[in-house]
């Protein structure tokens, strides 16, 4: 595959879930035999998908069928409303751990992993990535 296709910030939400949206378009793009490669390592088992899918109670193969049968995010929207069970509060808690992943100065793997993932990417110096989503949103071009 050739460059790849991004998915939607992680940032973006869909039924009160911020992810949902980037986790949908993964889905339809490996559905499609398109999901690049740098994302297939990851993809419904580790990173932020499987923090999604357990936070939400569902498995990858349940996700990936929901998607499978499904023409429009809002059709997606519907399901995951109805089946899935949690708080707005919940949901509340998900984004801001999403959105402050690897942040937490007193977690030094983590905030080291993200220096590590800058200087691999060339973007040591950016001052203004301070997470994970962050970084995301840098390295697929959208800051």
């Amino acid at each position: 595959m050739a460059d790849p296709i991004y998915p939607r910030s992680p940032r973006e939400e869909m039924a009160g879930w911020c992810y949902l949206p980037r986790f949908v378009d993964k889905i339809r793009l490996h559905l499609a035999g398109q999901l690049h490669a740098d994302y297939q390592p990851n993809f419904c088992v580790k990173g932020f998908d499987a923090i999604w899918l357990k936070a939400a109670g569902v498995s990858g193969e349940q996700m990936i069928e929901v998607v499978r049968q499904s023409i429009t995010d809002g059709q997606v929207c519907d399901w995951v409303r109805q089946h899935v069970q949690c708080t707005d509060a919940d949901k509340a808690d998900f984004r801001e751990r999403m959105l402050n992943h690897g942040r937490d100065p007193d977690n030094t793997e983590l905030r080291a992993l993200l220096q590590k993932r800058k200087a691999d990417a060339g973007m040591a110096s950016r001052e203004d990535i301070q997470c994970f989503v962050d970084f995301i949103d840098a390295d697929e071009k959208r800051s």
